[in-house]
């Protein structure tokens, strides 16, 4: 595909680098030229230097063959203003755009054809505080994702005294059923020492093992217990930061826990105040140990650093761990900080550009796309897919999921057929129109697994 990328900054540069090596051609659109030239020195792709708005600027960047445009500069504006131009110029199929604002966002028909031609909207803030939400619901886990529409989940953990740890894996299908009422799950991969290893029945999970299992939503906190003993749970939450992220989080989550907010600026702690029903508002620097202390910082069952800034975000998480504070979850937008602090002393570090780029892969990628998340900080994906055809047409339907030639690491965990959910084995037939979870432990694979998805001319 032909893509031009507007905005050089955390999402635009983690969007190019993962889509450059997948044989497509990028054009980055910026107006600063130092982050164009680090992003050509590192891909190979083509930049421009200039307004993203400007049609002399599209123009130069190749809008008027473009297959799609991806608008994530700072400014809502601009991007709104750039998808406009898109459809009115150069009639480029497919226009996302990236909008910060909330009062854009209350408003849909704002995107329609005829006002700013938006196809797709992407909201880091609300990608972000769904996120947070998730791992704050499920203590133990360092990623939960959803397909299906919510029916099903994709959790990861770290192994730890649960039943499975020491066994085989072909132990948990028949303890679950013996022990939780024909409940069933799927183990999707296993990371040890950062390598991936590929799930089978001989396969001995160990202690300190990152495992991605695959469950029907209802059944998540029951197959956790299999694999982490924990009696953790979440009453309290203490939030630092004010900005959008922290504020809709706590908007989010002030319903179901007991939050406090922290933020330097007083005049802005008020407003939040105003607008929020029972979260505690609190003005103070969130790095401030004696703030800290007096707000019980040990007793938080979770703890999320929140602020624009990366240090201020790091050194709060580690102080409040120190202090007592069970979790600890610290946003970081440099990704070289986040692959450094995940799983030590910050338990998850978490980049908004890694958050935001999933729900962009989805109308990027080649086939009926449902969903896509990137998982690991961008090194695999998994992606719910719609499989049409025929057993003629089709090298999925038809087949039983053993007689599929999936590429080296692929599986498919899940099934969503209709309102049901289906947990893959090896004897799983798969049907037409089935949405199939599929999890890519290397992103190396995406093309073959688009390959895997097309529809032979027969279907047509």
């Amino acid at each position: 595909m032909k893509i031009i990328i507007l905005g050089a900054g955390q999402v635009g540069a983690n969007l190019a680098a993962s889509l450059v090596s997948e044989a497509n051609d990028i054009t980055v659109v910026d107006v600063d030229d130092a982050k164009l030239i680090a992003l050509q020195d590192r891909y190979d792709l083509r930049t421009v230097c200039g307004p993203a708005s400007y049609p002399s600027v599209l123009r130069q960047a190749g809008a008027h063959d473009a297959d799609m445009l991806v608008a994530v500069t700072q400014n809502d504006e601009t991007n709104m203003v750039a998808c406009k131009l898109a459809a009115t110029l150069f009639n480029i199929p497919t226009k996302i755009a990236r909008i910060r604002a909330q009062d854009y966002m209350q408003h849909e028909d704002l995107f329609s054809p005829e006002n700013m031609a938006v196809d797709f909207v992407i909201s880091p803030e609300r990608e972000v505080s769904t996120y947070l939400r998730r791992l704050i619901d499920y203590p133990d886990a360092l990623q939960v994702v959803d397909f299906a529409e919510g029916r099903i989940r994709l959790v990861a953990v770290k192994a730890h005294g649960g039943f499975l740890v020491g066994r085989e894996l072909r132990e948990m299908r028949d303890h679950m059923r013996y022990h939780m009422r024909d409940m069933d799950a799927r183990v999707a991969a296993i990371f040890r020492n950062g390598q991936a290893l590929i799930p089978e029945g001989s396969t001995i999970i160990q202690d300190g093992d990152e495992v991605f299992f695959l469950a029907a939503t209802k059944h998540i906190r029951a197959v956790m217990k299999e694999m982490r003993r924990s009696d953790q749970s979440v009453r309290r939450v203490m939030i630092a930061g004010g900005g959008n992220i922290g504020s809709r989080l706590a908007f989010e989550l002030e319903g179901d826990y007991a939050v406090k907010l922290i933020d330097h600026n007083k005049k802005h702690a008020q407003s939040l105040a105003e607008r929020l029903k029972s979260t505690l508002v609190l003005v103070g620097d969130v790095t401030d140990e004696d703030l800290l202390q007096q707000e019980n910082i040990e007793d938080m069952d979770v703890f999320c650093s929140l602020t624009n800034d990366d240090e201020d975000n790091i050194m709060a998480a580690l102080l409040a761990k120190r202090m007592g504070a069970k979790k600890v979850i610290a946003l970081i937008n440099r990704g070289s900080y986040v692959d450094l602090l995940q799983g030590g002393k910050i338990d998850v570090a978490l980049s908004p550009a890694q958050a935001t780029i999933g729900p962009l892969l989805t109308h990027i990628r080649h086939g009926d796309m449902a969903v896509v998340h990137s998982l690991r900080r961008g090194a695999a994906e998994a992606m719910e897919v719609v499989v049409h055809g025929d057993a003629k047409t089709s090298k999925l339907i038809g087949r039983q999921i053993d007689q599929i030639d999936l590429p080296e690491g692929v599986s498919i965990g899940a099934i969503a057929r209709g309102e049901k959910v289906i947990i893959a084995h090896h004897d799983t037939m798969i049907e037409p129109e089935d949405h199939l979870i599929l999890f890519v432990p290397n992103k190396r694979m995406i093309p073959k697994v688009e390959k895997l998805l097309q529809v032979g001319f027969g279907f047509f």
